[in-house]
């Protein structure tokens, strides 16, 4: 069962199944990162920064009162809206079975975690936990085996959890295209609130069959090197996976498990090559924050970049303050990716066209 079973790669794009992950690392350099440094822990602790206790949300009644397109009250109400599900609901991220707020009559009590289901062939088994995700809603799923330097510093997963369930989930469009604007921040929240409905039933497939399953989103491990490792795309100068399909228009999420699985392997599309060419999320990003140099390198710029890969560093902590004078955060580097132009609309959309063209219901 293919990976991209429901999304249309464009002709131009030519796949290669790999042995070997994209990426180059230098395990003399490469450390297992610390959560801590994530760019919103260090808001909470590091007083040695200009982002430090300044929340990037403090500023949206003044961006309101400016009266930009894309920025009115109405574009913030669907931007906060679109991550209800995801803040609200805690189970979409729990790593036992979650507890509902009906109790169960007698005659529907099954406890499916009693057994196990015996699996005699790891192809067939993936095939069953990728048309699950398909049906739950993710538009990408690939397998990898963990690669513990991927897991954050300060976590602790036993040895059991060998295979990761990696999901992509694609946003929508016509929001990107608004970017920097409020309802491009709208499409980052629905990513993340479907995130945390995929997350919850997956979990739950996996333990209805007498497994276990860890749900992840951006917590617990890096997403980005699992995903390549999955077989979901490769990293691009922005700093964000490029899948074939949807380019960066993606929001990642991993199930850690114990079922015994068959994992994908690694695909090559050029993206390395075509980035070091094409700069134009270096050239459209509103502070700088992305690499212009030629060459990816070694050299990290921010206390929040992880030492020992060879990218294109991305200097979050403008990015960061970059959200704070915005009022919400920012997809520049997303929608002018040519990876995502060549499958979404080839221009911009303002904000007022984005709620035209949802009342004429074309998206």
């Amino acid at each position: 069962m293919s990976s991209n079973r429901t999304s249309k790669i464009p002709r131009e794009i030519k796949i290669e199944k790999v042995e070997k992950p994209s990426y180059v690392v230098d395990r003399s350099k490469l450390r297992r990162f610390n959560s801590k440094n994530i760019i919103f822990e260090r808001v909470m602790w590091d007083s040695s920064w200009e982002g430090y206790m300044r929340m990037y949300d403090e500023k949206v009644f003044k961006v309101i009162a400016e009266g930009k397109p894309g920025y009115s009250r109405v574009d913030f109400a669907l931007a906060y809206a679109s991550w209800i599900v995801h803040d609200a609901f805690e189970g979409g991220f729990s790593s036992t079975k979650i507890k509902t707020y009906r109790t169960p009559v007698d005659t529907i009590g099954i406890d499916w975690t009693r057994t196990k289901y015996e699996v005699d062939d790891l192809h067939k088994m993936s095939a069953y936990v990728k048309r699950a995700a398909w049906f739950f809603g993710a538009s990408l799923i690939g397998i990898c085996k963990l690669n513990r330097y991927w897991l954050y510093a300060d976590v602790d997963i036993p040895e059991k959890f060998e295979n990761v369930v990696v999901m992509a989930i694609e946003m929508d469009a016509d929001a990107i295209a608004t970017s920097p604007a409020a309802p491009a921040a709208a499409a980052t929240g629905v990513g993340y609130s479907k995130m945390a409905f995929i997350l919850a039933c997956m979990g739950e497939f996996i333990r209805n069959l007498g497994y276990e399953a860890i749900q992840c989103g951006n917590d617990t491990a890096l997403s980005i090197p699992l995903a390549i490792d999955a077989g979901l795309g490769e990293l691009g100068r922005n700093g964000l996976l490029i899948t074939p399909q949807y380019g960066p228009r993606v929001r990642l999420c991993k199930i850690f498990t114990d079922v015994p699985l068959e994992p994908d392997k690694p695909i090559e599309f050029g993206v390395n090559e075509f980035c070091k060419k094409c700069k134009l999320c270096a050239k459209h990003c509103e502070v700088d924050a992305i690499s212009i140099d030629d060459e990816p390198s070694f050299e990290v710029v921010c206390r929040s970049n992880n030492p020992g890969a060879l990218k294109w560093y991305v200097d979050v902590e403008r990015c960061y303050l970059y959200w704070r004078e915005n009022g919400i955060d920012c997809s520049t580097c997303i929608k002018v990716c040519p990876y995502n132009v060549t499958l979404a609309r080839e221009a911009s959309l303002s904000s007022s066209e984005f709620w035209e063209c949802t009342q004429k219901q074309e998206i």
